[in-house]
């Protein structure tokens, strides 16, 4: 039944992916500002879809940490379903993510219409140079920004060297950085295409204490990081905290 349920879902996937990028072509044309909410669209109904054929559950808990403005959300990186739940989780998301994410056919334009930061990596300090720049134009936009510091997808329970994009980041822009712990890849694994029914946690801690340099840091998100990863039993135990507000645009909230 799962690996039914995987490939319906995948369908389900492609369809809207295929429909909603044909669609938005008037978007690039005529109304570029309505990219991103076109984008969180996309996004909210794909994991409606996961959720209604894979059965998963979103359990999130740390609302009360995020701020108002802008801020630098440095979450780990499990699954594809990370690149998703954010268009929805705050109000105006923008991913740092792989340059060549921006040639895929119908998505790639959108993504950067709806301002999200592409990053160059094989481009060294020119490419850290641009992701300060767009950094900065993000925070000056009032924008909540994404950014997966393990620069690639783990495994549950795996732990890396954190690149220091992040650190360079937020001395930059001086915004305040959120970790994010996930265990996403339990349901949905890296490059797995069964999805497994049950919870995934996003567990968002309090800001980072602010000045903390390059060497500091790092091991400060990675120790918050394994601090947060402890609560998930404790939610997984709570019926209440299943969040069926991820993928409702999140000024419709109530409750959190």
């Amino acid at each position: 039944m799962t690996l039914i349920r995987a490939c319906l879902f995948n369908v389900y996937f492609v369809a809207l992916t295929i429909v909603l990028g044909v669609a938005a072509l008037p978007i690039r044309l005529f109304a570029k500002p309505l990219a991103l909410p076109y984008a969180k669209l996309w996004t909210r109904l794909s994991i409606a879809g996961l959720r209604a054929i894979c059965g998963i559950d979103i359990i999130v808990t740390g609302r009360e940490h995020l701020p108002a403005g802008p801020c630098l959300l440095a979450s780990q990186h499990q699954s594809a379903f990370d690149t998703l739940v954010w268009m929805n989780l705050v109000d105006r998301p923008a991913y740092v993510m792989k340059e060549e994410l921006t040639r895929l056919p119908l998505v790639g334009p959108m993504l950067l219409l709806a301002g999200m930061i592409p990053v160059r990596r094989a481009d060294g300090a020119k490419a850290l140079r641009a992701l300060l720049a767009a950094t900065q134009h993000a925070a000056d936009d009032g924008r909540q920004i994404v950014i997966f510091p393990e620069g690639t997808r783990t495994r549950p329970g795996e732990v890396v060297r954190l690149q220091p994009g992040i650190a360079a980041m937020a001395a930059h822009t001086g915004l305040p950085v959120i970790p994010v712990a996930t265990d996403s890849g339990l349901r949905w694994s890296r490059n797995a295409f069964v999805k497994h029914p049950g919870p995934i946690h996003i567990a968002i801690g309090p800001a980072l204490p602010p000045g903390l340099g390059r060497a500091r840091i790092l091991p400060a998100i990675s120790g918050e990081w394994q601090i947060l990863a402890r609560g998930f039993r404790d939610a997984a135990s709570e019926d209440r905290s299943v969040d069926n507000s991820v993928g409702v645009p999140a000024g419709t909230r109530h409750g959190h």
